[in-house]
């Protein structure tokens, strides 16, 4: 084995890491007898040699020993490495990809589309490990087939033969995974592929069989699901967890299943039963599906924890599934929810069953699917979040720990569960605040989400939060929230103010304090704000400044013993801290006079954060800035997006006049996402908006759209749900009194 390993130049190549003269070292590790050494071999490939999918020279190198390692009987886990190569060779470069690429991103596209050739000309070799002794590779040659073989006809005959013959339960279901695979990947077979998965999920085949093939449908042919597609998958679920584990057969094989496990297919005419099955059938002709083999335990053996990532990853996939007879079901139900995509009355219905089960796991995946459909999707969400919200006094951490942080993101949404998280938050005061090894406290996940709506049962929590030594790092914005409810903590907040240290730490400190200030608008406050002010440390002094004048603004009037220091802040116009003063002055002062020269000094900013931040003060200042009109219209040209809409946000406040600040910001708005809640938010204030007009067309195409706006494939932020609410909210004030439909 390995032939010729030593005459490769490693040493003149690099992977993720340096040199890759450790390469064939770790290709040995793949084949070792010892598993902990084949499992760090294993994370080395995917951490150094493959790392985060990249493909180096070195990782091009390797492909011609990966696959001596796949098709030797001799090498344990196998399977592993027909994963790591269907990982090398499946990236697929697309058109608009090419057309994207610049001078220093070429030579890594060429590195991928050699490793596409080089794994997919090899790729014949998975026809024979599809039937392979070793379960694990019978487990992972099915995709490596749909994902890299060049005749994809070829592949689907295959699959469709081996389903039947195949004992074990979880390489059927792979099976079936990788014709949808092939139905994706090669649009023209969607229809062969979407045909045999419907008989295959409407026939008399095992439960976890027929959701495996409606996950499959769902994905490459939703509009052959069945109409009643939710009780269908609901009674799948309820008929797997009511069927006991078979005891093993003879050989590792389970008992037979009897009338369930027999295929009710139709026999098609198909090829020879005798013919190579490495030969083309005929692209008319399609296999029969003969009667299927009784399911068998997947004999894989017992893992061996290393302190690997790999090893991690797959202890914690363990202890997850631990005592779970069919740990696949919670992978199947997402593919079924990422293929149902917009139908979101289907998947609340579905996740709303899911969330009565007697199954905690099924609970579990089903809270976590739950808060990835209510972040990407607009809908009707009050019975899922009781549901959710009921899962709050399961015993069971995992459960109520998934529950009380998928609440926490919903802001507004989470009002059907305020009772349950009172309920939890009373039960358990040790959840209220969370301390790590490194960092500040911050507040528990049932605090911060009963906070968000406004509760005032709140309130014992984040007063408890204010005593501890250290200050929850974001007891601040929780009291924002909370608003007139959170009042009674205005005095202790005005005393760990005052008790805070001005050295290298105040910032820390004193940032969650002021922030729960500025919510409140406590004035009565203003003097040991204005000690912090005064006595800012150089460390991070510019920031713990920046807050401190937020403070005193939010403040309005009875801050106005600041005003002469205030006064002498802006005295130095064109820098961040003047223009933060002057805002800070006007809020308490009304004196327009004062700080109109320092504003439009900072309108002239070189930094574009300098300027937005002028332009936002003068916008406020209204008609008595209407002087600086032409060089906030000078700005709508500007090649900063921000910077445009917060010109014309402030051109249409000191003028009065909304068509040209209307034009520029549904330009804005059409060019990005991330700037509608800022225009929405200055249209809902210029008034209803003309019936007919553009602005009403753009506002009722944004509640129209059942996806949320700010929704991203791979990734989402902690605010998303609630910035989205907002702007739906937005939508419908700007068009009130337009017409009929105003409040869609």
């Amino acid at each position: 084995m390995f032939s010729g390993i030593d005459e490769v130049d490693w040493a003149s190549m690099e992977h993720a890491y340096g040199p890759a003269d450790d390469v064939p070292e770790l290709l040995r590790g793949l084949a070792s007898d010892d598993p902990a050494e084949r499992e760090a071999a294993l994370d080395g490939m995917y951490g150094a040699v493959h790392h985060q999918g990249d493909v180096y020279a070195c990782t091009l190198a390797c492909i011609p020993f990966l696959f001596e390692l796949v098709v030797d009987p001799g090498v344990q886990d196998r399977g592993s490495v027909v994963e790591l190569l269907t990982s090398i060779g499946g990236f697929d470069l697309d058109e608009d990809d090419e057309a994207e690429i610049d001078e220093d991103e070429i030579e890594g596209a060429a590195n991928y589309a050699m490793a596409a050739a080089a794994v997919t000309a090899g790729a014949g070799v998975f026809f024979e490990l599809i039937a392979d002794e070793d379960p694990g590779v019978r487990l992972a040659a099915p995709l490596a087939l749909a994902t890299l073989h060049r005749h994809p006809v070829r592949v689907l005959a295959l699959l469709r033969e081996r389903l039947p013959v195949e004992p074990d339960e979880e390489v059927r279901l792979a099976l079936v995974e990788a014709a949808g695979r092939v139905a994706l990947r090669h649009r023209p077979l969607a229809g062969r592929a979407a045909e045999w998965l419907g008989r295959l999920a409407s026939r008399a085949h095992s439960p976890g069989l027929r959701l495996a093939a409606l996950a499959q449908l769902a994905r490459c042919s939703p509009d052959g699901l069945p109409g009643d597609v939710v009780p269908v998958v609901s009674g799948l679920l309820r008929e797997m967890r009511s069927t006991p584990k078979e005891p093993s057969a003879p050989g590792g094989a389970a008992a037979p299943e009897g009338d369930a496990a027999r295929a009710a297919d139709e026999p098609d005419a198909g090829p020879d039963p005798k013919q190579d099955p490495k030969q083309d059938p005929t692209p008319d002709a399609e296999p029969a599906d003969p009667e299927p083999a009784a399911p068998a335990e997947t004999g894989r053996g017992e893992h061996v924890v290393t302190p690997t990532l790999v090893g991690q990853l797959r202890s914690l996939s363990a202890q997850e599934n631990a005592g779970s007879g069919t740990p696949w079901a919670a992978d199947l139900l997402r593919t079924l929810h990422v293929g149902l995509d917009d139908r979101v009355g289907d998947r609340t219905a579905l996740l709303a069953d899911q969330l009565r089960s007697p199954d905690r796991r099924q609970r579990i995946d089903a809270v976590r699917m739950s808060g990835g459909l209510i972040r990407a999707w607009r809908g009707p969400y009050e019975e899922l979040v009781a549901l959710i919200g009921d899962q709050l006094a399961d015993p069971e951490p995992r459960l109520s720990e998934a529950a009380s942080h998928v609440l926490e993101e919903l802001f507004g949404l989470a009002a059907p569960a305020a009772d349950a998280l009172a309920a939890r938050l009373a039960a358990d005061p040790g959840s209220w605040v969370k301390t790590w090894a490194s960092g500040p406290p911050g507040l528990g996940s049932t605090v911060k989400a009963l906070a968000r709506l406004g509760d005032a049962r709140a309130v014992p929590a984040l007063a408890a939060a204010l005593e501890l030594e250290q200050v929850a790092h974001d007891v601040g914005f929780a009291v924002g929230h909370l608003g007139a409810a959170a009042r009674p903590l205005a005095g202790t907040l005005r005393r760990r103010l005052a008790e805070v240290e001005l050295d290298e730490g105040a910032y820390d400190r004193a940032s969650p304090l002021l922030a729960g200030l500025t919510g409140l608008r406590a004035g009565e406050a203003a003097p040991e704000v204005l000690r912090v002010l005064r006595g800012a440390p150089e460390y991070r002094g510019e920031w713990l400044r920046t807050a401190a004048l937020r403070a005193l603004g939010s403040f309005g009037p009875a801050a106005r013993e600041a005003v002469p220091e205030l006064r002498a802040l802006i005295r130095r116009p064109g820098t961040a801290s003047a223009t933060e003063a002057a805002e800070a002055l006007f809020a308490i002062s009304g004196d327009a006079e004062a700080v109109l020269p320092v504003l439009i000094e900072g309108l002239q900013s070189d930094q574009v954060h300098d300027r937005r931040a002028a332009a936002t003060a003068l916008g406020a200042l209204g008609p008595r800035a209407a002087v600086v009109a032409p060089r906030l219209r000078g700005l709508l040209a500007h090649e900063e997006l921000w910077l445009r809409v917060d010109a014309a946000v402030a051109l249409w406040e000191v003028t009065g006049r909304p068509q040209e600040s209307t034009e520029a910001l549904l330009a804005g708005w059409e060019r990005s996402r991330h700037v509608r809640v800022r225009v929405a938010e200055c249209v809902a204030r210029m008034g209803p908006v003309p019936e007919g007009s553009a602005a009403a067309h753009v506002l009722r195409s944004e509640l129209a759209s059942v996806r949320r706006h700010n929704a991203m494939d791979g990734g989402y932020g902690s605010h998303d749900i609630h910035e989205d609410e907002k702007l739906l909210e937005l939508c419908r004030r700007a068009l009130r009194g337009t017409g009929k439909g105003t409040t869609a």
